[in-house]
């Protein structure tokens, strides 16, 4: 062993100055980062066109995420718009209806009620049909009398708004009852889908990332060959040479986070008028929202993260297995 690493395996001096070696071990890891910045500036065509691959496959997830993200606005929109429509008997009296409708009123599920008789709906319908003059010809008004119902929030889900059906179409002077957000049902089920989906697809992406890393440091590990062979005679130890490498994976995938983060802030940037459109045209008002802090710092350690773990893998299994004797 020569006299370069000699001193690492002298335990006296370095037991002495127990504040000296943290100081020491520090300046190496600091060293070290800094060289593995070296690494990549000496291939920054190679080393740009690995970190956006690694950011965009960190974007694809992210940007996932931020369109369920803002999805909970809409769906909470549409969950508070629960309404039920009752239709009601025929040849109903003006007290009789006055006094079903003091009754719904206090029920503790119920927030609104709104009376449509039957002339109004009949009025609603000419507006908004455009069969005003056909309809004058009509002997008798097809229309039934309604009362919209409005749930209270907590019966604004598509449960409690069931549960509230139920219930109101026992009256005897309802005839039945229609609950306006089935749809809202079939919707729920198929966002779950895709956040199954958008789940599964993240975590392929993921995985991704941690082999184009694994992959990426193994191709540097093997260029490097003769050099790690040398470090090794010299007495250099497996940690020693791991480290650098280790760093790069980490540097990898800092990088590609914020390439991420780029990308995500312009695909929103993209998007944001035609997806506040179309909110608009559903009815429900959106605001666009981004990465916030919180999510951006986890975005970039789970980046780091990554980058860490592919090139642990790779190092573990290459540095090790280069041994200068296995060449003579």
């Amino acid at each position: 062993m020569s006299l370069l690493f000699s001193q690492r395996k002298s335990s006296g001096a370095n037991a002495a100055n127990p504040g000296h070696r943290l100081v020491m071990f520090f300046i190496r890891h600091l060293q070290q980062a800094l060289a593995s910045i070296g690494e990549l500036w000496r291939m920054p065509m190679s080393s740009l066109l690995t970190m956006a691959v690694l950011g965009i496959s960190l974007a694809l997830p992210t940007t996932l995420h931020l369109l369920m993200k803002n999805g909970e606005q809409l769906r909470g929109t549409w969950d508070n718009a629960a309404e039920i429509t009752l239709f009601m008997e025929d040849g109903l009296s003006e007290i009789q209806t006055k006094t079903v409708l003091r009754r719904i009123g206090l029920y503790e599920q119920v927030n609104q009620v709104t009376y449509v008789s039957e002339e109004e709906a009949l009025d609603e319908f000419k507006n908004l049909s455009g069969f005003g003059d056909a309809l004058s010809y009509l002997d008798k008004n097809p229309l039934p009398s309604v009362i919209l119902v409005v749930p209270t929030e907590q019966y604004s889900s598509p449960e409690g708004a069931r549960e509230l059906l139920d219930k109101l179409q026992e009256q005897p002077e309802v005839s039945f009852g229609k609950l306006d957000v089935t749809w809202l049902e079939k919707l729920t089920a198929i966002v779950t889908l895709l956040e199954d989906a958008a789940f599964a697809l993240g975590f392929l992406l993921l995985a991704a990332v941690i082999l184009v890393i694994a992959n990426t440091i193994r191709l540097s590990i093997l260029n490097r060959r003769e050099e790690i062979e040398v470090l090794k005679l010299v007495g250099a130890t497996n940690d020693f040479i791991r480290r650098p490498f280790l760093y790069t994976g980490i540097w990898y995938g800092l990088i590609g986070g914020l390439i991420a983060w780029i990308c995500v802030s312009l695909i929103l940037w993209w998007v944001e008028g035609a997806l506040i459109d179309l909110a608009s045209q559903l009815g429900a008002n959106l605001t666009l929202s981004g990465l916030d802090l919180s999510e951006f710092l986890i975005l970039i350690t789970l980046s780091s993260g990554l980058g860490w773990l592919g090139a642990y893998g790779s190092v573990m299994r290459h540095v090790y297995e280069i041994e200068p004797e296995n060449q003579l």
